[in-house]
């Protein structure tokens, strides 16, 4: 049996919802200020129409954040350098680590949102171990590299929301220089786990 498409006015409320939902993010004090009721009313639609295309809040959260980060997925799996796969390992780890610190840089409310919604560990979240599988199969490519696993935990903490909240929004610490600092770091961990 062929998939049904959605129908054309859900297609169009849910792409009010997320638009509606990335507005409320990007202009709130914090994440958690932001509630189903909110997001409803600034997509026009009801609460219902909400639960029922993304299941709860968590949800709405991951959906808005899967549509943000697609581009970033699109040049690690089939781009050009340095995100994409033609990319040496060690140059690439480079640039997916800057890529998910912009990302979360750029967007922060809606990446403390993901990292705070939900219960249990942050490290068993869907987007974590993705993150991490990826920077892990990188590192595992560079000779000589050991480690590899906590290695990619290592500096994937480095790009955690809550850390580039607090030195973007609480020390003030520009863009380009949190990529630099950021940089640095890869390069001493990289270096410390090299045979």
């Amino acid at each position: 049996m062929p998939e049904r498409k959605p129908r054309k006015d859900a297609a169009r409320n849910r792409a009010a919802v997320l638009a509606a939902a990335d507005s409320l993010f990007a202009d709130c004090r914090s994440p958690e200020d932001v509630t189903m009721a909110d997001v409803a009313a600034a997509a026009g639609v009801g609460k219902g129409t909400l639960f029922r295309a993304f299941g709860d809040r968590t949800g709405l959260i991951r959906a808005l954040y899967e549509a943000r980060l697609q581009p970033v997925e699109e040049a690690i799996g089939s781009g050009p350098p340095p995100l994409g796969p033609a990319t040496p390992p060690e140059e690439r780890a480079h640039a997916l680590l800057d890529a998910v610190l912009c990302f979360k840089f750029d967007n922060r409310h809606l990446a403390l949102a993901l990292e705070g919604a939900g219960s249990g560990s942050p490290y068993q979240a869907e987007h974590y171990t993705r993150w991490h599988a990826l920077l892990k199969g990188m590192l595992e490519k560079i000779p000589g590299l050991a480690g590899a696993d906590f290695a990619a935990h290592a500096l994937l903490a480095a790009t955690r929301a809550d850390l580039v909240e607090h030195l973007a929004g609480h020390d003030g610490v520009p863009r380009e220089e949190l990529r630099t600092r950021l940089a640095v770091f890869v390069t001493h961990v990289l270096r410390s786990h090299t045979g």
